[in-house]
């Protein structure tokens, strides 16, 4: 099924024939041959919707056609969000970048770089500087992930558990100050829960828990009625089945199931994860992303400053350098090559480098599950794709819309 607002393509100088040729190309591609349960995906040009199409169905082995009341688990496009809400605060000068994080969460102070040894012997030192707010935007605070399998203290990660689904922001936080940094703040780019920190830090610098300020703050200023950190009752029917797929076998499992046979959505969950918490629809994200592309206002809503917005997705790595310089062979939900980090997500700081089309300053991010939307201020443009598949990058979706939606500009 595709959905079409009444403006027309050619209207905002896209191809409408080539826009219509997105669903057809995924569902060939993916849909048909069972890779993929389905494909959505929103283009929108000059604030207008130009193209929604919702191809598949919530499960693999059958369930609903999905459509634009699809709700999708949205993982890390959740970052954004939680970087919109700090600088929210940050306008009301209640944080600032260069405020240690300590002074926020004082579990904080005392935390260590690891040196050397094994996750049951090792060495640590005092940080060449404390770890600060602007580092935790930008993922060069020394925090990692457990799953990235790439250095002991990922496993020390695994070994605590940490981001158990029981413990809240504030526990789980405290938790992660006592487990050793990878590197001293600044120096490196290596993706982690720096955003689940932040998320900590808006609880504490606005007196309210994460969600409550979601909600007040952002989601119903913005109309995002179906964004949230769980699926209520009577919305669980729309909720689709998340799968993950071996990347050495290929095989495929089922992650979490549609509906009532979700296990991890049906409450409120006690963590409430400011990195990667948030189920949406497409069309809710589509008005948080033009939000940002309208310089933070959205109808006669306003939640940031142009300036700030402007502020946000210049490259804030140190020297200028990209997540490929700074990170090495860290995970990204970015290309690593031809992208800086603004405050949240991505930005495109040389265009041949990233091997897309495209324009400087393109503010991006994705999800786990294969979501993925980037913001190309130059051209106007919005593009937002989901499907639920584990891990992100299993299939290369995410380039392949770029090229479909960029062969689609005519002026």
């Amino acid at each position: 099924m595709t959905i079409q607002d009444e403006i027309s393509a050619g209207d905002v100088g896209m191809n409408e024939e080539r826009l219509a040729a997105i669903p057809t190309y995924f569902g060939k591609a993916y849909l048909d041959s069972g890779k993929l349960p389905c494909m959505a995906t929103i283009v929108s040009r000059n604030g207008q919707i130009i193209h929604e199409a919702y191809r598949g169905r919530t499960r693999l082995d059958g369930g609903q056609p999905i459509n634009p009341e699809t709700i999708f688990r949205i993982y890390s496009m959740t970052k954004p969000i939680t970087s919109v809400a700090a600088m929210m605060l940050f306008e009301e000068a209640k944080i600032r970048l260069d405020h240690e994080v300590a002074r926020y969460i004082p579990e904080f102070e005392h935390t260590q770089v690891w040196v050397k040894g094994t996750i049951d012997d090792y060495e640590t030192r005092k940080p060449n500087r404390p770890m600060q707010v602007r580092d935790l935007f930008t993922h060069t605070s020394g925090l990692t992930y457990g799953f990235l399998m790439q250095h002991e203290v990922d496993a020390i990660y695994r070994r605590e558990k940490i981001a158990r689904p029981d413990e809240t922001l504030e526990e789980m936080c405290a938790r992660l100050a006592g487990i050793p940094l990878l590197f001293s703040p600044g120096t490196r780019w290596n993706y982690s829960h720096s955003t689940d920190v932040l998320g900590r830090v808006v609880e504490v610098a606005s007196g309210q828990t994460l969600d409550a300020f979601f909600k007040e703050r952002i989601f119903e200023p913005l109309g995002m009625e179906d964004t949230d950190f769980y699926v209520p009752e009577d919305k669980l029917h729309r909720l689709m089945a998340c799968y993950s797929r071996d990347p050495v076998s290929g095989k495929v499992t089922l992650s979490d199931g549609d509906g009532e046979e979700s296990k991890l959505y049906r409450s409120k969950p006690p963590l409430l994860n400011a990195g990667g918490g948030l189920v949406s629809t497409l069309r809710d994200y589509h008005k948080f992303c033009l939000m940002l592309l309208h310089g933070g206002r959205l109808g006669g809503t306003q939640l940031l400053s142009p300036k700030t917005v402007e502020f946000m997705r210049k490259n804030h790595l140190p020297e200028g350098k990209t997540i490929k310089q700074m990170g090495d062979k860290t995970f990204s939900e970015a290309r690593m090559e031809g992208n800086g980090f603004g405050l949240g997500g991505s930005v495109v700081v040389d265009v041949a480098e990233t091997m897309q089309p495209g324009s400087l300053g393109t503010f991006s991010w994705g999800g786990l599950a294969n979501t993925f939307f980037w913001i190309d201020y130059e051209e106007e443009l919005i593009a937002i794709q989901a499907t639920q598949m584990i891990p992100s990058g299993c299939y290369p979706i995410r380039p392949q819309l770029q090229q479909l939606v960029y062969a689609a500009i005519d002026w």
